[in-house]
């Protein structure tokens, strides 16, 4: 069972947790643009890509918000791959394992990714909600 997903807000963890399993190194995102683009396309989201890869997902305003001005959340979707020495870590295959430490979520023996995957979560949490 993992802890990850049980955390509050769940809408943030549970996407945070689905990341935690998609390497995503720099210069191999596309599996995580996939993810994020594929929950676009689930919700019937406008988006497109360019050449270099950025991705803009566009989310309608809600009813009567539609004058309000346009707010733009900003998140890359890579992460600087770093282990420990002592650690065996293919970051092209293999998913990062959370553990929790008191009120910290860490990563065991490599970096968490939650620079800037959290941001990401937090936005496809966003994505998901209602229009």
């Amino acid at each position: 069972m993992t802890f990850v997903a049980d955390l509050a807000p769940q809408a943030l963890w549970k996407h945070f947790d689905h990341i935690l399993t998609i390497p995503r190194g720099s210069r191999n995102e596309e599996a995580m643009r996939r993810y994020v683009l594929g929950l676009a396309e689930r919700k019937g989201l406008k988006f497109r890509t360019d050449a270099a890869g950025n991705s803009v997902v566009i989310k309608p305003a809600s009813a009567g918000k539609e004058g309000s001005p346009t707010v733009v959340l900003q998140s890359h979707l890579d992460m600087v791959n770093e282990k420990n020495s002592d650690v065996t870590h293919d970051f092209e295959r293999d998913p990062l394992v959370p553990r929790r430490e008191g009120e910290f979520v860490k990563a065991t023996g490599t970096t968490l990714g939650a620079d800037n995957g959290i941001g990401v979560a937090a936005m496809l949490a966003f994505l998901a909600g209602g229009r």
